[in-house]
């Protein structure tokens, strides 16, 4: 049965992760870097300021709600649950083994772009989002394709039915890279490291994380408030640490990437141009997995978010890719790099190291383990399992939200039982086809939400540009909130309440 789910899963990804596919990615994010003049360098000071700097001193970012609503710090910590995860170790590392180290130039290059997809999609899906009848915030590309994209002249229909194909793809993702894949790696590790069984990790996990996901949003951005600011700091001391003790390595580090870029990696005599091929390909995908700017995802949670400016909430989706790729995927692939286990020219490993095997899954923790000991490896054992565990909170809200949009707001309860039962087959199943199947759900999701952007790039721009007259050149304009007017007026009186 897993052969035959193998092999259906190898057809649909060499067609969503074709080169149309990675083009449209490539491209959307360079339309809106264009279209936004270059935000995520232009107005890096304001955006920097009014992300991670007003964590310190603004209430309205950290303060929690009473309503339905979450702050717009727990909205990031819940989205950089999601997105930090095992991509920013295991798949970096992944993506070096195979497209070598230019892949990491690569997974830059779709990060920068992936800012102002990302930073896109966060404004469409606080323009567009609606209350449920709970009285909690529903947003997301299904809802910006459904009543943006739908509203104009002939594509209601084209709209619905990307909406729905978005929510059906994301539902199935949030089992893939958002479940299986993570869990995954955790009972890899565990079993590695300390030698856990697998099926032991993942009764454990599908306890801890049963008791959080069924709670529902609130509780999951109560947990990952804690957990999130905690490991990724934690683990960038580490690399860090690896950094600085490295730091004759630099230059070859860094040559090799971009050498690596667009030089031909050695492939036993294959086609020429086939070693850039797999270094843009693994690049793009894993820079995708690791930072999902592109898929629609992470504008779920940020819906949520108490905030009345879309661009402000905008803002935190060019900090969270930021701090995903550039920041903690870049201090992972210098680790990895600098180590002497991979060929700065081919990215191949040696065989093994310690008497271990090396391989994707366990090559950072081998790394950790050269300069922090035997406490290297369980340091990362444990990085991977917060990271994971963390990934699973995230991507069960959007999964909910994915059903809730399908099929309603009270069969959602039913898809967390059934995504926590899930848990135990990830933490058994094969790596690699948890992985393959986590790829091919992300492309699924990637290309009805990058039709919506691009569609709907023009009010974006406008958008953004009513809020770059109003807040930074002061201009009198009355701002653009919601595409509904009930809403719109509402959102209007609480920025007025809060000087926003």
């Amino acid at each position: 049965m897993l052969q035959v789910v193998k092999s259906v899963n190898d057809v649909v990804n060499g067609v969503v992760w074709g080169w149309p596919a990675l083009i449209l990615l490539a491209f959307v994010g360079v339309l809106m870097t264009c279209l936004t003049r270059f935000f995520q360098i232009s107005h890096i000071g304001h955006w920097m300021k009014n992300t991670i700097g007003a964590i310190f001193k603004d209430k309205n970012v950290t303060g929690h709600t009473k309503d339905k609503s979450i702050s717009q710090f727990q909205s990031l910590c819940t989205a950089l649950a999601a997105t930090v995860g095992t991509g920013n170790i295991v798949g970096v590392a992944g993506a070096i083994i195979v497209g070598g180290p230019g892949a990491v130039f690569w997974m830059w290059i779709i990060a920068f772009f992936g800012m102002m997809t990302n930073y896109s999609e966060n404004v469409l899906g606080i323009y567009y989002r609606r209350k449920n009848h709970a009285g909690e915030w529903s947003g997301g590309a299904m809802y910006y394709l459904r009543d943006g994209l739908g509203a104009k002249k002939g594509c209601k229909g084209v709209g619905a039915v990307l909406a729905v194909l978005f929510s059906i793809f994301c539902f199935l993702a949030s089992f893939g890279i958002g479940n299986m894949t993570q869990v995954n790696s955790i009972s890899g590790n565990m079993e590695s490291v300390f030698g856990v069984p697998t099926w032991v990790t993942g009764i454990v996990v599908l306890v801890l994380a049963g008791l959080v996901i069924v709670g529902g949003l609130k509780r999951i951005a109560s947990v990952t408030e804690k957990i999130v600011p905690f490991m990724v700091v934690l683990y960038i001391v580490g690399t860090v640490v690896i950094f600085f003790t490295n730091i004759s390595q630099v230059g070859a580090v860094f040559s090799a990437i971009f050498k690596g870029a667009f030089a031909l990696k050695a492939a036993g005599g294959g086609v020429i141009g086939y070693g850039i091929k797999l270094a843009i390909e693994q690049g793009m995908k894993r820079g995708v997995f690791s930072n999902e700017a592109g898929l629609g995802s992470s504008v779920m949670v940020h819906s949520n978010s108490n905030v009345s400016e879309p661009v402000r909430q905008g803002m935190w989706g060019i900090f969270e890719v930021f701090a995903d790729t550039i920041i903690v995927c870049t201090l992972t692939a210098f680790a990895v790099l600098s180590s002497g286990l991979v060929d700065l020219e081919t990215g191949e490993t040696v065989a093994e190291y310690g008497g271990v095997v090396l391989t994707k899954a366990n090559i950072v923790s081998q790394v950790f383990s050269m300069h922090f000991g035997q406490i290297g490896a369980a340091f990362v054992a444990i990085a991977i399992m917060l990271f994971a565990f963390s990934t699973v909170l995230g991507w069960s809200h959007y999964g909910s939200k994915a059903c809730e949009f399908l099929f309603g707001e009270k069969y959602t309860i039913i898809y967390r039982v059934i995504f926590v039962i899930a848990i135990f087959g990830g933490a058994v199943m094969s790596d690699n086809l948890a992985w393959d199947l986590a790829d091919t759900f992300n492309g699924l999701m990637m290309i009805p939400n990058l039709i919506g952007v691009l569609v709907l790039s023009p009010q974006v721009y406008r958008i953004t540009q009513n809020y770059v007259d109003r807040v930074l050149k002061g201009k009198d304009e009355k701002p653009m909130l919601s595409a509904f007017p009930d809403i719109q007026k509402e959102q209007e009186e609480k920025l007025k309440r809060e000087g926003e």
